[in-house]
């Protein structure tokens, strides 16, 4: 039952990054393709980009039932970061609405259009915060380590941390570049598009790479971690070999192929990190680690949780595929 519980809740975040990192990365690449793109990017996530929350909704509640204490440690020690993340997704949820059902280009169009981009960027940037207080090592339970500061801002402001917000930004941006190459109505707009995905992608790598730098000049040894998984060796091959067919197909577009090729590669990096991590969640300040085996709920909590995934899925999963079939058929 454990098993297949951390099977799903890998697939939950995988499938948050792929579909919600496409909508969040498209106010990012709004940003710098100006307004010409907006009723581009607006018609392209506006029928599916409330949905793709469920995906984030459904690791939650498998964190809060199945993994009690991991779900209240990240609440409680990041809840700043979080905090930052909820008000964003609200904001920019609402922004894009009201912009998106805005029948005058006047200034209050204009903020709501100012509104959703910066939450798009700062949404991401503080996910990835999160997730790096989560692999820094940063974190303490022991409520007589220290004051507010050391248990609810120095576990995720460091430069770590801050650089896997960068990370996670431009990631995001790149799914959404490839995402539009496909929404894009001519052939120059999806040259723009290409262009977009090309740089953001070398943006991606080098900033990966200075993750891995960072955290050994903070004394978290990630590259010795790496070489130690099989699997994330492995994850890191299919990723870097996958960069010259993107390439490729930037050049010679086969959207699906693209597409699924991108979906691949992020699948490929968020496994090589679950990999490295494995089977631990948090990494405590104190060299304990809160792990899937230390902190899981009872027996019957996780037979009933499996019950609710399995009736949630088969309710969730056709519904998604009608939802894309209707709003994303390709006209003729």
């Amino acid at each position: 039952m454990l098993a297949i519980t951390i099977i799903i809740l890998g697939v939950s975040f995988i499938l948050y990054t792929v579909l919600g990192g496409a909508d969040y990365g498209a106010g990012i690449i709004e940003t710098f393709a100006g307004r010409r793109a907006e009723k581009t990017i607006s018609k392209a996530i506006a029928p599916v980009w409330e949905a793709n929350h469920v995906w984030l909704i459904l690791a939650i509640v498998i964190l809060f039932t199945g993994f009690p204490k991991i779900y209240a440690t990240i609440s409680t020690a990041l809840h700043i970061p979080l905090m930052v993340v909820l008000i964003g997704i609200v904001l920019r949820g609402t922004s894009f609405t009201f912009r998106h059902y805005d029948v005058s280009h006047d200034f209050t169009h204009k903020y709501y259009t100012v509104l959703f981009r910066v939450s798009s960027f700062v949404t991401p940037f503080f996910l990835g915060i999160t997730l790096g207080a989560m692999i820094f090592g940063n974190i303490t339970t022991d409520p007589d380590s220290g004051g507010f500061y050391e248990h609810f801002i120095l576990p995720w402001l460091n430069w770590f941390c801050i650089t896997m917000g960068v990370f996670s930004t431009s990631l995001f941006g790149y799914i959404a570049a490839v995402f539009m190459i496909g929404e894009a109505g001519y052939e120059i707009e999806q040259q723009k598009y290409v262009r977009y995905a090309k740089r953001l992608l070398l943006l991606s790598i080098g900033i990966g790479i200075l993750v891995f730098l960072v955290a050994e000049g903070q004394g978290h040894h990630l590259v010795k971690l790496f070489f130690k998984s099989s699997l994330s060796i492995v994850c890191l091959s299919v990723v870097v070999l996958l960069i010259p067919l993107i390439y490729y197909l930037f050049n010679h577009p086969n959207i699906l192929y693209l597409r699924a090729a991108v979906a691949v590669q992020i699948a490929a990096i968020m496994a090589g990190w679950f990999a490295i991590q494995f089977p631990v969640m948090i990494n405590e300040k104190n060299g304990a680690h809160l792990t899937f085996y230390n902190t899981q709920a009872p027996p019957e909590t996780f037979y009933q949780l499996l019950i609710a995934l399995f009736v949630g899925l088969v309710l969730i999963i056709p519904a998604f595929y009608f939802l894309f079939k209707v709003f994303k058929k390709t006209k003729d």
